[in-house]
């Protein structure tokens, strides 16, 4: 059973800057693909992006704003957020898939981009 816990949310002000953390029990080693999604009140979850050895993909929204990486030192999967916009204001869940297919999901971290 991987856990996963999110932290780095917060409020912050449109053109503002977040750096979200998402800590795994395992090494991220271990997982074939990591990403984050994001869900807003009243619309259904997205895709961020996705990263995995092979390749890193980003929804358009957020195309030149966020960054996904990996930290193997600390079992992280990290999302830099530049240039918030309101429209960002979601709960961001991170999300892994094992090298043996099985899928888990962090309880998320509220982002809210206000003035």
């Amino acid at each position: 059973q991987v856990q996963l816990v999110e932290s780095g949310g917060g409020l912050v002000p449109p053109g503002g800057s977040l750096r979200l953390s998402c800590a795994a029990s395992e090494s991220i080693d271990n997982f074939g693909i990591m990403g984050w999604y994001r869900q807003a009140p009243g619309k259904q979850r997205e895709q961020v992006a996705l990263i995995s050895s092979r390749l890193t993909s980003y929804a358009d929204s957020v195309k030149g704003r966020f960054t996904i990486s990996g930290d193997n030192s600390k079992n992280t999967i990290d999302l830099q957020m530049n240039s918030l916009k309101p429209e960002d204001t979601a709960l961001y869940s991170c999300h892994v898939v094992t090298s043996n297919a099985r899928a888990y999901w962090g309880q998320g971290t509220q982002v809210t981009v206000s003035s």
